[in-house]
């Protein structure tokens, strides 16, 4: 199994690489793959160290699975190349989200589409994944009518020169690379990527587009606001949820208990909820602060807190990849002998 992580360097490929040794990825070899100010640099992986190659070397290699984290304009010009010589690409820009022809996967909720034939798989936003992977069972059940959704998110979301930006600032300084308009530390910014004609901004827009695709249902009422804050754990989101049945309380409990992928941390008479502190370098969605709206009928709130560069990214897009092997739907040739 030939896998190439393309944008090796960045914030998402780092933690890529970590989540692929954590869970003995069957790797036999490994590509790394950046832009051409990287190309030569060396990189440690899995105790052995690898030279970081350009994107025609990469095409050339001919990889089983390219998982891809180098933004929408380099997944463009790029994925369909690797898909031509046969790899699988696995992209995390939003480049191909919202293309028809394209399978939005999250595995907990849809990993069942894939057939070996898609040569170019999406993995949603982070504010995306960890939200659907609490609302699917819940939508399955009780019928999702209407979601308000508020974001909380890290600034790991936006890259390097984000944190580059709030060390600068913590320590009393301007950063070189302004990330954001303001300053981001000790301060929230309700602009999350940019503002649209219809004054969302593109992250808000996201959540509604991708979650009506991956649930598969455009009757979902949806509004979000999308807020960036000075944290590194992970992203949290107040979503208000109304459904078309009712529901009890308790059994949203139970269900998101059982629900794969889903940690439910919702104690509050040991002030037990989620928090990014706790959910940073983890895998899972924690889910807490469950209670009825009382204000309108069927219903309720949920906290949601997850890791961005781990489950909002890196570990979906190789869980999307273990499902491809499981099935025998990649690496045909190298499984059959």
């Amino acid at each position: 199994m030939k896998v190439a992580v393309v944008g090796v360097t960045g914030l998402v490929g780092t933690v890529m690489c970590e989540v692929l040794k954590e869970r003995n990825f069957p790797i036999t070899e490994f590509l790394p793959v950046a832009s051409a100010r990287s190309v030569g640099k060396t990189l440690a992986f899995n105790g052995k160290d690898y030279t970081v190659i350009g994107m025609e070397d990469a095409v050339n290699a001919r990889p089983d699975i390219a998982i891809f984290s180098a933004g929408g304009s380099v997944s463009k010009e790029w994925a369909p190349r690797f898909a031509e010589v046969g790899t699988t690409v696995i992209d995390n820009s939003s480049a191909w989200r919202m293309d028809p022809t394209k399978k939005l996967v999250v595995p907990e909720i849809n990993a069942d589409i894939l057939t070996e034939d898609d040569k170019i798989i999406a993995n949603p936003n982070c504010s995306t994944i960890q939200m659907v992977v609490a609302l699917a069972p819940l939508h399955k059940k009780y019928n999702i009518k209407r979601l308000v959704i508020s974001t909380y998110q890290s600034i790991t979301g936006t890259g390097v020169k984000a944190v580059n930006q709030y060390n600068a600032e913590k320590q009393g300084n301007t950063a070189e690379e302004m990330a954001y308009h303001y300053p981001i530390f000790d301060n929230c910014i309700p602009h999350c990527d940019i503002f649209l004609e219809n004054d969302y901004t593109k992250e808000e827009m996201k959540l509604v587009h991708e979650t009506h695709k991956i649930l598969d249902d455009q009757t979902i009422g949806i509004t979000s606001t999308a807020v960036r804050v000075p944290v590194q754990g992970g992203h949290s989101e107040s979503v208000n949820i109304e459904f078309n049945n009712a529901f009890e309380v308790e059994d949203v409990k139970q269900l998101l208990s059982e629900t794969d992928g889903v940690i439910l941390q919702d104690n509050i008479e040991k002030n037990e909820y989620p928090m990014p502190r706790f959910a940073k370098n983890k895998n899972e969605v924690f889910v807490g602060r469950i209670r009825r709206d009382n204000s309108t009928q069927n219903a309720m709130n949920l906290w949601i807190v997850s890791d961005n560069l781990r489950k909002g990214a890196a570990t979906n897009a190789i869980q999307i990849a273990e499902y491809l092997v499981a099935q025998k739907l990649v690496g045909l040739s190298m499984i059959k002998k």
